[in-house]
């Protein structure tokens, strides 16, 4: 069995709002992540992708969730990590530059709307994952997942 695995990180504004990111090869917004490479830590994926697709020097904070992601043919299962990267400061905001070939656009967006902002999959994530991850960060400690319906994604 193939396991496949990603990792995303919960930035912040200072208003509170959750940095979301608008795929630019599909019509689909998540956090800021991507696929965990053959002998690649999910936190240094995160470091990497935030560096790459944001052009930011962020660490990945304290793990907020782990998922498992059903196989969805032709993609097999897989696991999610979702960690903490803190709050952006207003140099880091004016720095920021959207890797164009990964990324279009991007909003802050209220935690509270995030079941809706966020497409369905990997790191746009199921209406409970990121919520609650956003939640849990507010606590640094990683929040259990309940059981998912056979239906969610």
């Amino acid at each position: 069995m193939t396991v496949r695995a990603a990792a995303g990180v919960i930035l912040r504004d200072q208003a509170g709002r959750v940095l979301v990111v608008h795929l630019a090869y599909k019509d689909a917004w998540e956090v800021p992540g991507g696929t965990v490479e053959p002998d690649e830590s999910p936190v240094d994926a995160c470091t990497c992708e935030i560096q790459e697709e944001l052009g930011l020097s962020v660490s990945a904070g304290a793990l907020l969730c782990v998922d498992w992601v059903p196989a969805s043919p032709p993609w097999d299962g897989g696991l999610l990590f979702v960690f903490d990267g803190g709050v952006l400061t207003a140099d880091q905001l004016t720095t920021m530059r959207l890797c164009p070939d990964e990324l279009d656009r991007f909003e802050f967006v209220e935690p509270d709307r995030l079941g809706e902002v966020l497409s369905p999959g990997w790191l746009g994530g199921s209406p409970r994952r990121l919520p609650r991850s956003d939640a849990a960060a507010s606590t640094s400690r990683t929040e259990p997942q309940p059981d998912r319906r056979p239906d969610e994604p």
